[in-house]
């Protein structure tokens, strides 16, 4: 059965232990004149998982406290309207938001201004570098694989769809921008989200840590024990444990295991009873119809006569029949040849007429 949210808790103690600690070792690594602690380490919690998915999924995470400082640039990606030029479009959309409170989203980028302007590789990893997260229409984020590049998967700033047709586009916008995603392969058993920031207070890294991790056992698709490990880390520390999941599962898997191998020997073992039972009618049939097969047929062998073959007529008379003895014949393809005569015929003399 799956861990529930009831099920996998933290102890919150442990974790606020843990945040200290990598709020301390931030202040080790500050400079001396620096006054406020660096807001872009990201800290993040690395799931390890006890089996590997076997589909990939992503999942959104709401967290009640904001991960984004209002510095962050935010890019938008919006649909080409009809009859309407890319700058036309852009400005379209740029008083839509200021219409319904949007103050989060710094630029405006339609669809085919994507296409024509930043085809080069050069511009699409500018456009990359110069902002922090994007945004995209729900209608046109199908489209923009084959358009930004794998580089934005490999940093992990996949564009993220908003619905712009929805009444509360300011809080689903702000939610989208304050909350954080996580990417499950089915590659591997250890993923990554990122929940918090270093200046951040304790109290508020902590209930994102517990959000998160609510969420995910909430939404992920698998079946049985899901998480094994839970660790925090920042993005120069070491990862410190916060949760370990318990061994008593186990035990359970292996007597299930052991019961499904019992069913299938007595499934193996009734089977073979019943072929054992079926053999003795098949050997009795066997027997009947060799007995059968042995009786001899008294049926009487009669040897066909041959006929002598007959000496076919020729016009100088009987053509004799072939030498038996296998020599060579007076006769080679249908032609008589002289008789040999004999010495004693060969010594007579003729006698001359007078």
């Amino acid at each position: 059965m799956a861990d529930k949210p009831e099920d996998l808790a933290l102890d919150r103690v442990q974790v606020k232990k843990a945040v200290q600690a990598l709020q301390a070792f931030q202040k080790t690594k500050s400079t001396p004149d620096s006054l406020l602690l660096d807001e872009s380490q990201h800290i993040s919690l690395l799931f390890t998982l006890w089996k590997i998915p076997k589909q990939a999924q992503t999942i959104r995470i709401p967290l009640p406290h904001g991960i984004r400082t209002n510095t962050d640039e935010v890019c938008l990606f919006t649909r080409d309207e009809p009859n309407m030029t890319p700058d036309q479009t852009q400005r379209f959309y740029k008083k839509l938001l200021a219409d319904r409170g949007v103050k989060n989203v710094t630029e405006v980028i339609p669809y085919k201004m994507l296409r024509t302007e930043y085809k080069p590789f050069e511009a699409k990893r500018r456009l990359l570098g110069n902002f922090d997260m994007f945004l995209s229409d729900d209608r046109i984020r199908r489209l923009l694989s084959s358009h930004i590049g794998k580089h934005f998967y490999e940093r992990k700033k996949e564009p993220l769809s908003v619905n712009l047709q929805s009444k509360k586009l300011a809080l689903d916008i702000q939610r989208t921008i304050q909350g954080t995603i996580i990417s499950i392969s089915k590659k591997g058993c250890c993923c990554m989200a990122r929940v918090a920031h270093s200046g951040m207070a304790a109290d508020e890294i902590a209930e994102n840590i517990e959000s998160a991790v609510s969420t995910i056992v909430t939404k992920l698709r698998m079946k049985g024990p899901l998480i094994k490990i839970i660790h925090l880390k920042s993005q120069s520390s070491v990862a410190l444990p916060i949760y370990t999941s318990n061994m008593n599962h186990l035990t359970i898997l292996e007597e299930t295991q052991k019961q499904a191998r019992a069913a299938m020997d007595a499934k193996k073992n009734a089977s073979k009873q019943k072929s054992a039972k079926k053999e003795p009618k098949s050997t009795e049939k066997n027997t009947g119809a060799k007995v059968e097969e042995q009786i001899p047929q008294l049926v009487p062998i009669v040897t066909p006569s041959k006929k002598a073959k007959l000496e076919e007529p020729t016009k100088n008379g009987l053509e004799k029949a072939p030498n038996p003895t296998g020599g060579k014949g007076l006769r080679r393809k249908g032609k008589l040849t002289k008789a040999v005569k004999s010495p004693a015929q060969r010594l007579k003399r003729q006698v001359p007429q007078s």
